[in-house]
């Protein structure tokens, strides 16, 4: 269980390093747009980022 913890871990990093590592500078006007978002739109990004993730989640594993 705790090495799967760690697999998870380590993809999440490897695909958060993929857009600053590729496109520095779209991801850097991406990160300014989001500093100037309002806290509800950010809310609602996180919160569907979630339930998509849980939804890919559970197709993958049954």
């Amino acid at each position: 269980m705790a090495e799967d913890i760690w697999r998870a871990l380590a993809l999440v990093l490897i695909i958060e390093g993929l857009l600053p590592a590729l496109t520095p500078e779209a991801w850097r006007e991406a990160m300014a747009r989001l500093v100037n978002s309002d806290p509800r739109s950010i809310r609602l990004v996180g919160i569907a980022s979630i339930i998509v993730g849980a939804v890919v989640f559970r197709m993958v594993t049954g």
